[in-house]
């Protein structure tokens, strides 16, 4: 079997050499020449653990980087578009990218193979929108959809090692179950194959529950601070040892911290709220979920703020990705609450991340001072702020107990 992959980002450079990794001939595309070159020169352009090693094994081989789609487009068996999906000025899903790479590739899908969406898009999108998009073009490929559920930090090992695997499947059913049930195979997961609008509903379902989770925390940990003397991280590990909850990874979500970041979760959210809106549904919890991480940039810029004497004091920042193990710095809440801080009037700001200062100076235009090392933020500020949970950060209060912390995730 061959697979052309269309976007080669966090998820489709994933997909790619997660399906090479099981011995598929994979050709892979993507739009930006310079990250493409990255990738076609054995180079990873984001930090992911596990893809550098799977390139090495792969580029060359199994995987290779395509220059131009037309070609290899009718070879394949089957056509993956893993293009983003970001929320337009109205907070709807913007299609714009997806569609331009229908654009490139619809009449030259080989009309006997499958083209999977595999981008994020609300429930309706690929019935409503995709199908009869491609269909004006001409393709007679069937059409499928095939969400991913990928951690940014742990992309590789959820590829590689699915807990399930969600297929939506209407037109063609037949081709499309047989070559995504092989293609699969290798995965040894259980597949779902269900209506397209179910596969697109259960992606937004599962990010829309984390927000959900994530939001819910931070209430009530802002109950807990108005009650007063509730040491938070204690209560929330104690809530943990549930047995409904005890060893569960989602115990990562169910805790107080200064919000939720990244690409998916903030736009998702939006994007659900907006398709529901569109369908005549008001979507009340999901809009609270959002405004009250709207909020805590703010809030928690202003608890920094207390612990400092004036706005000449130094404040230092820790960690600027929005997660540890990734050096994506989209929707950061560290860039949120140091837009905060310069609102409020502090110029001195010291900032600090293992892997991200570069694309976050080049992604904002902040007025900041970037060090090179933990120890360079903790000698010149009076103020530290943790906001990305690196595990070198651990216990760098005990280090330096001099300065007046505020622990962002409660992981001191």
């Amino acid at each position: 079997m061959t697979i052309l992959i269309v976007g080669l980002g966090f998820v489709g450079l994933t997909t790619a050499l997660g399906f090479a990794d099981k011995g598929f001939q994979v050709f892979g595309y993507d739009s930006n020449r310079t990250h493409s070159d990255k990738i076609h020169s054995g180079e990873v352009p984001f930090v992911e653990p596990g893809l550098p090693e799977a390139l090495g094994r792969n580029l060359g081989a199994n995987f290779k980087v395509v220059e131009n789609m037309d070609e290899f487009t009718a070879k394949a068996d089957i056509v993956f578009l893993c293009v983003g999906t970001p929320c337009d000025e109205s907070g709807r899903a913007d299609l714009n990218d997806l569609k331009s790479g229908i654009d490139s590739i619809a009449d030259k899908v080989n009309a006997e193979g499958l083209l999977v969406i595999k981008s994020t898009v609300p429930p309706g999108t690929t019935q409503k929108e995709i199908i009869p998009y491609v269909r004006t073009h001409g393709l007679k490929a069937s059409v499928a959809v095939n969400p991913e559920f990928l951690r940014e930090g742990w992309c590789w090992s959820d590829f590689t090692k699915p807990d399930r695997i969600v297929c939506g499947i209407d037109e063609g059913r037949v081709i499309a179950r047989t070559l995504l049930s092989e293609l699969y195979a290798p995965f040894d997961a259980p597949m779902h194959f269900v209506t397209p609008n179910t596969a697109e509903f259960i992606k937004y379902l599962s990010n829309s529950l984390l927000a959900n989770l994530i939001s819910f925390s931070n209430e009530m940990a802002g109950i807990a601070v108005a009650a007063g003397d509730v040491s938070l991280g204690e209560a929330f590990k104690i809530l943990h040892e549930d047995n409904r909850l005890s060893g569960a990874g989602i115990n990562s979500y169910i805790y107080p911290g200064c919000g939720y970041g990244g690409y998916c979760l903030p736009k998702d959210t939006t994007a659900l709220i907006q398709s529901a809106k569109s369908n005549g549904f008001e979507a009340n919890i999901l809009q609270e979920v959002v405004t009250l991480n709207e909020s805590m940039p703010r809030l928690t810029a202003e608890k920094i703020i207390r612990k400092t004497k004036d706005k000449t004091d130094k404040i230092g920042i820790l960690g600027l990705s929005f997660k540890p193990n990734s050096d994506d710095v989209r929707y950061s809440p560290a860039a949120k609450i140091i837009e905060q801080l310069l609102v409020f009037g502090y110029q001195n700001i010291y900032v600090y991340d293992p892997v991200a200062n570069d694309k976050f100076k080049e992604y904002y235009k902040f007025p900041l001072h970037y060090c090179p090392t933990k120890e360079d933020v903790c000698s010149i500020c009076s103020v530290v702020a943790l906001v990305t949970i690196w595990r070198e950060f651990k216990g760098i209060n005990k280090i330096y107990p001099h300065i007046v912390w505020e622990d962002c995730r409660y992981f001191l």
